[in-house]
């Protein structure tokens, strides 16, 4: 069976260059997508975060302003409502080790250049994975 460690941020806010901080979190589709499609494949899907934190969703990614028309917004609450004890209780990214998984996942939003950008575990895992030619994706919807 395929083996996904799937990343999300923990971040609750993107702090810009002023210093402006502005909500964030995963972005939905990016999470909600993936996380469908692994496992209707019947792969076996480790989520986790920085510190093992519960993940909170970027709202601009349900609605209008962030592209997202009412009906695709509507599946997508309703998606993420299903999925609300996987995201309840992550694993803490720095206690996985990433050569138990077959794929390394990075799902997107603003949130990752909060703390993924800057994570030492993150940051480890991508060079090592690119260094081995290892699998490992990221996605922009």
């Amino acid at each position: 069976m395929t083996r996904v460690l799937q990343v999300l941020s923990a971040a609750r806010v993107w702090t810009l260059k002023d210093g402006t901080e502005h909500p964030t979190g995963f972005w939905a589709e990016e999470f909600v997508v993936p996380y469908t499609r692994f496992t209707e494949a019947g792969w076996e899907v480790t989520l986790a975060t920085p510190g093992g934190e519960q993940p909170v969703v970027d709202h601009l990614s349900l609605g209008i302003r962030g592209g997202v028309l009412p009906p695709r917004a509507k599946e997508l609450r309703t998606e993420l409502d299903r999925l609300a004890p996987v995201l309840a209780k992550p694993a803490n990214f720095s206690e996985r080790d990433p050569d138990d998984f077959d794929v390394v996942f990075y799902s997107g939003g603003h949130g990752p250049m909060e703390d993924l950008a800057v994570d030492e575990t993150s940051g480890a895992v991508l060079t090592k994975r690119l260094a081995r030619g290892q699998p490992f994706l990221s996605l922009a919807l």
